[in-house]
């Protein structure tokens, strides 16, 4: 997780970067029941989820969604592994 990607987006702005990365967890949360295949729409999903990586500096769980989404079968659980490193590292941040 680059903080200082979206540090940077944010004009270095806190209030910001703490409310994107709120919402960013709150939609994980959401996300997570959905990586599974049997669950509609699971490639959509990996779609929205990598531009909403991309887009705070989360560029791992992108690059694991673009993998994903490019494949049959799908490594949701690489996906969800990358995911939950992710909200770990934001929770972390959040926490300083």
């Amino acid at each position: 997780m680059d903080f200082s990607y979206l540090e940077g987006f944010a004009a270095g702005d806190p209030g910001v970067v703490r409310e994107v990365l709120a919402l960013f967890l709150q939609q994980a949360r959401a996300w997570r029941p959905g990586l599974d295949p049997g669950a509609a729409g699971w490639r959509d999903l990996l779609h929205t989820i990598k531009g909403s990586a991309r887009g705070i500096g989360a560029n791992a769980l992108g690059d694991v969604c673009a993998r994903a989404e490019a494949s049959d079968p799908p490594d949701l659980a690489g996906v969800r592994a990358a995911l939950d490193a992710v909200v770990s590292d934001i929770e972390g941040y959040l926490a300083r």
